[in-house]
């Protein structure tokens, strides 16, 4: 009876020394694509007045959790009876974000007049504010939707040949990571520069430390934002790029005598350059056709 119990005591501690193993190779894969996440969504919370941000910023992370509550499920149900669907979701994964990494180099290369939106929030009524909210909050949830089924089934695929209990474990572990973690980091990001002007009128000094520090908030979130913006593009190619590397072996053994890093980088480059050829080709195509028609 008693040797049953330490024996129960035993399998407990083994699954949950497996699950930390497995949960931190599936957080150091998914790495990349949390980067890209904290740059989007940082981006996507920004922008709005001061006493909204925060509001905001929690719609945005409800809806996080309902689409992880929608694919978690999904992706399990996959591992379970289509184990082998998988990995060709990964790829087409890996092609979107390729695509989007490319598409944003070349915007930066080649760019071409938006609309320019009006950002006077004084100019505006109450309801336009919110209806303004409103359609970034949805856009911001949506690219979420995308980037949370890429996390996932990265981490899935870390995990697919271990038993379910394990997979359901560290694919769990790393989706509340994806959410609590990303988004505390943005609520942090966006509001530097409150915490900055803060700083500034703590006193009536001038030149004193607290307003140095403060300043120096207030000017380093434009710069953060930027900076993660370019961190987060660069971290699209290179998960693309390991994705078809690590899962193509005629990849692998082409570029197997570079560096990971360039190897990762030149794939998937060339994979999102073909893919924005494609998007640009029928974009032309459409066109074209609406031309004709009117």
């Amino acid at each position: 009876m008693a040797g049953g119990f330490f024996a129960l005591f035993d399998d407990i501690a083994v699954l949950l020394d497996d699950v930390a193993a497995m949960s931190k190779i599936a957080t150091k894969k998914t790495a990349g694509i949390l980067g890209d996440d904290l740059a989007v969504n940082a981006e996507k919370a920004s922008g709005f007045v001061s006493s909204r941000e925060l509001p905001v910023l929690w719609a945005i992370t409800k809806g996080s959790f309902r689409n992880k509550l929608i694919i978690l499920p999904a992706a399990f149900l996959l591992s379970a009876f289509l184990p082998w669907s998988i990995i060709p979701i990964l790829m087409i994964g890996g092609v979107y974000l390729a695509y989007e990494g490319a598409e944003k180099i070349y915007e930066y290369f080649f760019p071409h007049s938006h609309p320019k939106e009006k950002s006077d929030f004084t100019e505006k009524t109450k309801e336009e504010i919110l209806e303004h909210e409103k359609g970034k909050i949805k856009a911001a949830i949506v690219v979420d939707f995308i980037l949370s089924i890429e996390i996932i089934i990265i981490a899935l695929s870390s995990v697919v040949e271990k038993e379910l209990l394990v997979q359901i474990s560290v694919v769990s572990i790393v989706a509340f990571i994806a959410t609590v973690g990303v988004y505390g980091i943005v609520a942090i990001i966006v509001r530097m520069d409150d915490f900055g002007y803060k700083l500034i009128s703590f006193n009536n000094k001038e030149k004193s430390i607290s307003d140095s520090i403060g300043l120096f908030f207030v000017n380093a979130l434009p710069l953060v934002i930027k900076s993660l913006a370019v961190i987060g593009t660069i971290a699209m190619v290179l998960v693309a790029g390991g994705i078809f590397l690590h899962n193509i072996p005629f990849l692998h053994q082409l570029f197997h005598s570079l560096p990971s890093i360039v190897g990762e980088f030149i794939v998937g480059l060339v994979v999102g350059a073909i893919a924005l050829l494609f998007v640009k080709f029928y974009e032309a195509i459409f066109r074209k056709n609406k031309e004709v028609k009117n």
